[in-house]
């Protein structure tokens, strides 16, 4: 049976990236699960697989998607040739190889040849040389496939968290949070919990945006003229069990995520900061909204460890597998969904024929 394809991007060509997409594909266990296309400069990642001694992963040179060859590692080369990689030194080159990587990527998601993608770290600053309106992976996917309500999530196994927003100035956040914002993420994130995780009936947790969410509005008002009605709003409008406003430190600290199944944050390091300091080795950042599953690793490009060649590809690896879960659940729960009234019928026929015969 053809395994699902993964499109996999080598990330930022003079960080960590090549050198965990290799050694993570090493791994023939994960041909048992799914073909990978590799997107990236193939004499970058050559060289890796040389220096990291992994000279017997093969690689299958394809020139597009339709030559794939199932049960091997596939290789798209979308890189410039002339291109040198410097390990650990970040460079507007290096921040046009890796957009160049995940452009020729999206050209196979918006022909819907790649149902599931794991995209290695890039550098933003590199990125944004190139093309200035770059802020990160999430919403440059988002753009180009033309979706308004995306949402990103970190996770593990025992913490979900998602964000409200996520690369803005600290100067920025106030203006923009606002009700619908929360209500349109907590949405998303309701939906991904029911979809993609397959929990029915989810519990969500809302941060507060000021110290001590508000102190009842002496410290800031924004939980009580904002937060909360937008918590009204969500538990009129969904099937899910939605609490808060929380105090973020309080809320960490005494270990009240363990009782939900996601926790919406305010802003980036409010939720991330403790989530990192809990689930560094092994969180999964989980764009979700999007039409097809992506994931990443939760760390970046380590130019620091580069050169040195000694980078886990344990986050990497997790990431890749998480997609392919998220991926089955999302194709299972739909399937479910759309043949729910045929289901019904099947067994309300069964229960006729087996119970026609009983005394009435």
């Amino acid at each position: 049976m053809q395994k699902p394809i993964v499109g996999i991007s080598i990330g930022d060509p003079n960080g960590i990236g090549p050198e965990v997409v290799a050694k993570t594909l090493q791994n023939e266990f994960i041909y048992q699960y799914c073909t990978p296309i590799v997107y990236g400069n193939i004499k970058i990642f050559n060289h890796i697989k040389k220096l990291c001694f992994l000279e017997h992963l093969h690689i299958h040179q394809i020139k597009n998607i339709n030559e794939v060859k199932y049960g091997k590692l596939n290789f798209i080369h979308c890189g410039n040739d002339n291109f040198e990689a410097t390990l650990g030194s970040a460079s507007k080159e290096a921040g046009k190889e890796s957009l160049n990587y995940i452009d020729r990527m999206l050209e196979d998601v918006k022909q819907n040849k790649l149902p599931i993608i794991v995209t290695a770290p890039v550098d933003k600053n590199s990125i944004a040389l190139n093309q200035a309106s770059f802020t990160g992976h999430t919403g440059y996917l988002a753009n180009n496939l033309s979706v308004q309500n995306h949402l990103m999530i970190l996770y593990n196994e025992g913490l979900r968290v998602g964000l409200v927003t996520e690369h803005l100035p600290i100067t920025k956040l106030a203006e923009s949070i606002t009700s619908q914002a929360i209500i349109s993420k907590a949405k998303v994130f309701i939906q991904t919990l029911q979809n993609e995780f397959s929990i029915v009936k989810p519990k969500l947790a809302i941060l507060g945006l000021n110290p001590h969410a508000g102190d009842g509005g002496a410290l800031g008002n924004e939980e009580i003229k904002i937060i909360k009605p937008a918590i009204e709003s969500i538990l009129n409008q969904t099937n899910a069990v939605v609490l808060g406003p929380y105090s973020a430190d309080g809320f960490f600290g005494s270990g009240n995520m363990k009782k939900f199944d996601g926790v919406l944050a305010m802003y980036h390091d409010q939720g991330l900061a403790p989530f990192k300091a809990l689930a560094f080795d092994d969180g999964v950042n989980f764009t979700a909204g999007l039409p097809i599953i992506r994931t990443s690793p939760d760390h970046g490009t380590a130019y620091d460890i580069a050169s040195n060649l000694v980078a886990s590809p344990y986050s990497f690896s997790n990431a890749l597998f998480e997609a392919l879960k998220l991926y089955t659940n999302r194709t299972e729960n739909k399937e479910m969904k759309d043949n729910f009234l045929p289901f019904m019928e099947h067994k309300k026929e069964r229960f006729r024929l087996e119970t026609r015969d009983l005394p009435q």
